[in-house]
């Protein structure tokens, strides 16, 4: 009995851990988002498409993690990106290298890639 109790707190301290290293607190220092749908970054040399953004979205499964009503997703372990509103070079920047719980997708998504998911998060917040 006594291991289960252990187990359980181990388990809760974790999930709490997981959470806040996600973002799910306050959020009051994320700039806001730009509101063009395809966006420029460093010094314009590199845009994304929201449309291929909205695939890899789904295919990399941000969803599992994020709410974001663009892709019909409501993960709870991530920020909210309807409430969080993150701009273009903020995504860029989370997915290349990661942060809190998030792991860096570099090893996994192109940097195309990462610029196309960035302009459809930033693209599709209001």
């Amino acid at each position: 009995m006594r291991r289960s109790i252990v187990a359980l707190v181990l388990l809760v301290g974790m999930l709490a851990l997981v959470g806040a290293g996600c973002g799910g607190g306050d959020d009051s220092t994320e700039p806001e988002a730009t509101a063009p749908t395809e966006t420029a970054t460093d010094g314009g040399e590199a845009t994304g498409d929201p449309t291929d953004g909205e695939q890899v979205f789904a295919s990399a499964g941000c969803g599992s993690c994020h709410t974001f009503e663009a892709a019909g997703s409501s993960g709870s372990i991530g920020p909210n990106l309807d409430d969080v509103e993150p701009s273009f070079d903020t995504v860029v920047t989370q997915v290349t290298n990661g942060g809190g719980a998030m792991p860096s997708f570099s090893d996994e998504l192109s940097e195309q890639e990462i610029r196309d998911v960035a302009a459809f998060v930033s693209g599709s917040t209001s």
